[in-house]
């Protein structure tokens, strides 16, 4: 960690990258501060990689610029990758090292002492439960340990910013709440953590969000004040037929979109208490059997739908 605090660790203004005819990313910007977990939620395609590539200094930005710790990314690339470290979406393991071997080769390449090593290696390796597989070759572990181990690697010399591109991607959801769990844990020590994710749970535990569509920040703020945001009142319906249900309801008088969500379907309507008594009238001429029509707290992925006009697809 810097010796002296800073108020902003990444700073992103005016960030656009082309590829060819398509524009991946288009004038992105935010800040992260030191504790912050910054979450880039979307589809695929949305940009989520290529802003982070760009932030990591593996891709040049077409426009726009990148500050990490107060250095430019793009004038100062190798001072700025000393204060941070990038995990992708396929971290660079060595599967005929063992666990130790592999923390041991990425503490060479940042030029971590060897007694900080040691330490930090035994500290992470405590948290991150993989202490009992430290002789186990990387290439026998779960995909869970694996992006675990990643992770490790990734922290092994303490940076000040920590990039993360959908690591959690196909891991297990016990070796997700141990991946939160370190994640937290570093963000109390003040540290600066983007990450990109494509599940909505995981971007409720962000402190901010950018929601990304087609390389566009279309809103940013806290998970509490973008829930805040969502167009209408979210009412929740459970059914035997959920598809069947959102089918007689989408396109209704003051139906602003819907949702399914399992075995209910989540319905956005203009006026609560005036449309729950007409699709309760609506759905008993129809022979739909309900459990109730209740008002539901809106989570991320309703706010996303429905920012992004899609209220009424599946």
């Amino acid at each position: 960690m810097s010796g002296n605090p800073i108020e902003v660790a990444v700073r992103v203004q005016g960030l656009s990258k082309n590829f060819g005819t398509v524009q991946a990313v288009r004038n992105v910007n935010f800040s992260v501060s030191p504790g912050d977990i910054f979450g880039l939620v979307g589809p695929d395609g949305a940009g989520k990689t290529t802003i982070m590539r760009m932030l990591a200094g593996v891709l040049s930005p077409d426009a726009g610029s990148i500050a990490v710790d107060g250095v430019d990314v793009s004038a100062n690339p190798e001072q700025a990758k000393l204060r941070l470290s990038y995990m992708p979406q396929r971290f660079g393991l060595y599967e005929d090292l063992t666990v130790a071997e592999n923390i041991f080769f990425y503490g060479e390449l940042f030029s971590v002492p060897r007694t900080e090593r040691i330490a930090r290696s035994k500290e992470l390796l405590e948290a991150a439960g993989l202490q009992a597989f430290r002789r186990r070759l990387a290439g026998q572990l779960s995909g869970g340990m694996k992006q675990k181990l990643g992770l490790i690697c990734a922290l092994i010399h303490t940076p000040q910013v920590l990039l993360l591109d959908e690591p959690t991607t196909g891991v297990d959801p016990v070796s997700r709440r141990d991946f939160w769990a370190i994640l937290y844990d570093l963000r109390e020590r003040g540290v600066a953590i983007v990450l990109s994710t494509a599940y909505m749970d995981e971007a409720e535990r962000c402190t901010r969000l950018a929601l990304l569509h087609t390389g566009e920040i279309r809103l940013c703020d806290t998970p509490a004040r973008i829930k805040e945001a969502m167009p209408g009142t979210l009412l929740a319906i459970s059914s035997a037929h959920p598809r069947f249900l959102r089918e007689i309801i989408a396109g209704k008088p003051g139906v602003l979109g819907t949702l399914l969500m399992g075995d209910r379907i989540h319905v956005r309507v203009d006026d609560p208490a005036r449309r729950i008594p007409e699709l309760q009238i609506l759905l008993a001429d129809q022979g739909v059997g309900i459990a109730d029509i209740v008002r539901a707290e809106p989570g991320i992925e309703d706010v996303f739908v429905a920012l992004l006009g899609q209220g009424n697809k599946s």
